[in-house]
Order: structure tokens, then C-alpha cells, then sequence
């Protein structure tokens, strides 16, 4: 497949190169290689931090605002949600009308939601400006890795990848710390006004320094039935697994849900085979590496974002923990995943993808069944780690997946291809939180009323019980105000205890993903980044 590029003028003249000739050597800064990737870098960083960071905020929101599990959910996965709905059709905008364009629409409109957030005073704003952070946050994402693709020759293209991936690594897994930080010492606010400078910095950076590669064959059309069909079916598909523990699992709702969700998906297939230019054209999935890369992606998320979500509730609400000190003592996984990122990469490029992501994905398995043996006094030794094993397993599925599914798409697919490599990380990530939330709901809900009675606590009403087991999802022990010292104890010992059954048998779960994960990864081999976009002239 032909996959010549063309440039839009959006620098000087002397910028422009052939079409016929191939990409000429960068002049300055517009168009500069290294220079693209700091600059996509400081974008991405953003929208891989609010992943995370979001999750130690969590406890202080929820207090602030008075709001409920659920509700706290919400605030996670009306992000994921918002991401992975859109970001295959931000990326075919990028494929169409440029990729320097819809990265920077997309960075001011997430620094101005993140701004919104903090000036929110209610649960339901939060939310709202939640799920535009991620509709402006799957516009940029895809254009940074088109960008990239388009910059760096083939020689130097896994590396770059590779770096990129540091990045969402480190800022995805630095997210609990930096929101500690900010948390403990401003305010939960702080945590989404800091994006706004960095936005300022990511567009002066990238007016000055990108320029905008686009295919020969680039689309030229939009296929506006299929978005229709792909976004339903996916919300449809999260909806059903975030309502399904108070509707329950065998409810008519939730198999209602589930079975529009399916048939959206199954239209979807079938539409995209007959339209002139498909959202997603299903040729793509002929390759095997291409398909098994976007599975694994989905399926380490589902094991990472998922088990994270309790981890950070675990070390608050049962540890007792400040959000500074919880976001500490998530340092090595952080550290390992900084470290492991490069080296993952310069791995991957002598030995392919294989044998990386395969071993990569049996760590995460083993860390994420050692997390289910976390007790409430299980030292920071031990915990350190579990989640330093997490940080080295996750950091080349983080670098070899995006290798994977980007360097086997053809040139012209390259904003689809980042697309489908995002959205099938978002997608995971609001599928583990609603998945193992839902697992850890149903064995809360079946647990602590036998728990409860247990102790010698006094019987609890229905609504009392539901109360109860809605603080107890969280960690947090249900102690009324004025209750004697001896039966706060025994109730806090509850609360903790049927968490701690619950946050196991969830991680558990998450530990077999992980496990399947690792067959998967057998499926990958190095993308054919022969057509990459630059010429080694730029470097």
C-alpha cells in the first residue's frame, strides 16, 4: 500500500517537501523530530495523568461533595467512557483534516474542562466536565502518535514509540503521587487547575514546532452512521456493567443493555463492510498482531486501572494513609515503570515484541495476585513489592502493544490505528473499574451483613445495610456519630475485613486477565514500520 505523505503548509515555505522526493531534512524547529516528541509528550502527559491522578482526589471529592460510590465511579469512568467512545473517530479526524489541528483543538479544550472541574461546586458537574476532559483528550491523543509516525523514519520510530510510552507510563503511574501531593497540601481542585498551564505550554509548543503530515491517501469522508453504531454499542456495553450491581447481574435491564450493546456491535461489522470508507475498516483486522495488540491493550488495562482503583482506597480508608503517603507508596510502581519504559523498548527492537510482552504480562499477573493477599496490616515492605512487580510487568505491554498495533496499520490509517491503540487502553480501563467494581459490590453486598452479625453488632435495617455496605465498598468503616469507642472498633474491624475480601477476590480476577493476557501476547510480532512517514534525512 502506497503511503506517501504530504505537508501542509503550515510553516515556511522551505518546509514544504516533495511529494514526490519524500519528507526533506527538518529546518529549525517547525517539523523537528526530537522536538514534535517533546511536544506531543507534554500534551499526552496530561490525559495519561487525569487517568490516575483522579484516583487519589476520589476519597477527598467524595467527602467535599457528599457524594456516593457510584457517583465517585462516575467520575472515573465518565472520563474512560467519553475517551473510548470517541477516540477512533478523533483519530479518522486526524486522518482527514490533519493531525497539528486536532491535537491543539484538543489540548485547549482539556486545559479549559480541567479548569471547569475545579470550579465546580457538585458532584454532577464534576462528572459533566469529566466526560468533556475526555471527548478534548481522545482528539489529541490518536494525533500524537500521528504525528509521530509521520516525523521519525523507520530506524528511529520504535524509539520514539518507545519514549512515548515512557511518558504515559510514568504520568499514568505518577498520577497517585503528584495527586497526593496536591491533594494533602491544596486542595482536590489543585489537582485539575494544574492542567492548565501545561496546556498553555503544549500549544505555544506546538504552534511553533509542529507541522501537519498528512497521507496521499488520506480519507475524505466521514461515515457517520458507523460513529453512530460504534459509540452506542460501547456506551451501551459500560452502562449495563456499571448498573448491573444495583439493577443486578441476572436483571432484565442488564441483559437488555447487554444485548443492544452486542447488536450495535454486530450492525457496526456489518455496515463498515458495505460503506465506501468505513470508520474502521475491518481489513485491519486481518492482521493477527494488529488484533492481538488491541487485546492486549484492553486486557492490561482491565488488570492495571481496575486493581488501581481499590489499591488507592485501600491504603486511605484501611491504612489510614494521608494522600501524599498513599501516593509514596505507590513509588515503586512508578519508578519501575519510568525505568522499565526505555529499557522495554530497546528490548523490543532487538527481540521483537514477543517474549516482552508475554513476560511483561505473567509479572502483572503475579503482582496482581499478590495485591489479593494484602491483609489490613500488611507492612509497606511487602506492598512495595507487589507494586513494584505491577510497574516492571505493565511497562513494556505500555511500549509494545502501541509498537504493535501502530506499526502494522498502513500510513494513511495511522490517526485510526492510535485510535484503536487508545481506545482499546480506555476501554479496558473503564471495563476493569466497572468489572472488578461490580465484583467487589456483590461481595460486599453478600459478606457483611454475616460479618456484621458475627461481631455481636446490632441488626441492621435493609436501607441500613445498604448504606453500610455502600461505605464498606470504599473501605470506609460505617460509624454513626456518638457511637461508643469498643463498637466503633468492632465495626471499623468489619469494614475492613469485607473490604479486604472483596479488594482479593477482585484482584484475583484481575489476575487471570492478566494471565490470558499472556497467550495473547504470542499472537504479536513487529510492526512494518517500513512506510513510516519521515525519511532518515530529519534526524
Amino acid at each position: 500500500m502506497t503511503s506517501q505523505t504530504t505537508v501542509d503548509k503550515t510553516g515556511p515555505a522551505d518546509e514544504v517537501p516533495s511529494a514526490s522526493s519524500g519528507p526533506a531534512p527538518a529546518k529549525g524547529l517547525r517539523g523537528h523530530p526530537w522536538l514534535t516528541l517533546i511536544t506531543v509528550a507534554v500534551g499526552v502527559m496530561m490525559v495519561a495523568l487525569d487517568g490516575t491522578i483522579v484516583a487519589i482526589a476520589n476519597p477527598a471529592i467524595q467527602k467535599d461533595l457528599g457524594a456516593t460510590f457510584a457517583e465517585v465511579q462516575w467520575i472515573t469512568n465518565g472520563y474512560f467512557l467519553a475517551l473510548a467512545v470517541t477516540l477512533i473517530t478523533a483519530g479518522k479526524l486526524g486522518d482527514r483534516f490533519g493531525h497539528r489541528q486536532t491535537f491543539l483543538i484538543g489540548v485547549v479544550g482539556f486545559a479549559a474542562a480541567s479548569g471547569a472541574i475545579g470550579l465546580s461546586d457538585s458532584i454532577a458537574l464534576v462528572v459533566v466536565f469529566r466526560v468533556l476532559q475526555g471527548l478534548f483528550g481522545a482528539l489529541l491523543m490518536p494525533a500524537a502518535l500521528g504525528l509521530l509516525r509521520a516525523t521519525f523514519p523507520a530506524e528511529k520510530l520504535n524509539m520514539a514509540i518507545g519514549i512515548w510510552g515512557m511518558v504515559i507510563g510514568a504520568s499514568t503511574a505518577g498520577g497517585p503521587i503528584l495527586g497526593g501531593v496536591l491533594v494533602e497540601h491544596v486542595s482536590w481542585q489543585s489537582v485539575f487547575f494544574i492542567n492548565v498551564p501545561v496546556g498553555v505550554l503544549a500549544v505555544v509548543l506546538g504552534a511553533v514546532i509542529l507541522t501537519d503530515h498528512r497521507a496521499k491517501n488520506a480519507p475524505r469522508s466521514f461515515d457517520v452512521l458507523g460513529i453512530g453504531l460504534l459509540s452506542g454499542a460501547m456506551f451501551c456495553l459500560v452502562w449495563a456493567l456499571i448498573k448491573a450491581p444495583e439493577w443486578g447481574w441476572g436483571a432484565a435491564l442488564t441483559w437488555s443493555f447487554l444485548g443492544i450493546s452486542v447488536l450495535g456491535f454486530a450492525l457496526f461489522a456489518f455496515w463498515e463492510n458495505r460503506v465506501r470508507e468505513p470508520l474502521v475498516p475491518l481489513a485491519l483486522f486481518r492482521s493477527v498482531p494488529l488484533s492481538a495488540g488491541v487485546v492486549l491493550m484492553v486486557l492490561m488495562a482491565i488488570a492495571f486501572m481496575g486493581g488501581l482503583f481499590f489499591v488507592t482506597f485501600y491504603l486511605q480508608n484501611v491504612h489510614g494513609m494521608s494522600p501524599i503517603d498513599a501516593g509514596l507508596h505507590l513509588l515503586p510502581l512508578t519508578g519501575m515503570m519510568i525505568v522499565g519504559s526505555p529499557l522495554a523498548g530497546a528490548m523490543i527492537s532487538k527481540t521483537g515484541p514477543r517474549v516482552p510482552l508475554a513476560g511483561g504480562m505473567a509479572f502483572t499477573a503475579i503482582a496482581m495476585f499478590g495485591v489479593s493477599t494484602l491483609e489490613t496490616d500488611t507492612g509497606s515492605g511487602l506492598m512495595s513489592i507487589w507494586f513494584a512487580l505491577l510497574g516492571l510487568g505493565l511497562a513494556p505491554v505500555m511500549v509494545g502493544a502501541t509498537e504493535v498495533i501502530v506499526g502494522n496499520a498502513p500510513m494513511e490509517l495511522s490517526g485510526v490505528a492510535g485510535g484503536l491503540q487508545q481506545a482499546a487502553m480506555q476501554i479496558g480501563g473503564s471495563l476493569g473499574t466497572a468489572v472488578l467494581g461490580a465484583v467487589m459490590a456483590s461481595k460486599v453486598d453478600n459478606d457483611l451483613a454475616g460479618n456484621w452479625a458475627d461481631a455481636g453488632l446490632p441488626k441492621l435495617t435493609p436501607d441500613e445495610l445498604d448504606q453500610a455496605a455502600e461505605a464498606v465498598q470504599v473501605g470506609a468503616p460505617p460509624v454513626a456519630p456518638g457511637t461508643p469507642p469498643e463498637v466503633a472498633a468492632k465495626i471499623t474491624d468489619v469494614a475492613h475485613d469485607t473490604f479486604i475480601s472483596g479488594m482479593s477476590l477482585a484482584s484475583l480476577v484481575a489476575a487471570g486477565v492478566a494471565v490470558v493476557a499472556v497467550f495473547v501476547a504470542f499472537l504479536t510480532k513487529r510492526g512494518a514500520n517500513a512506510e513510516a512517514g519521515a525519511g532518515p534525512g530529519h534526524i
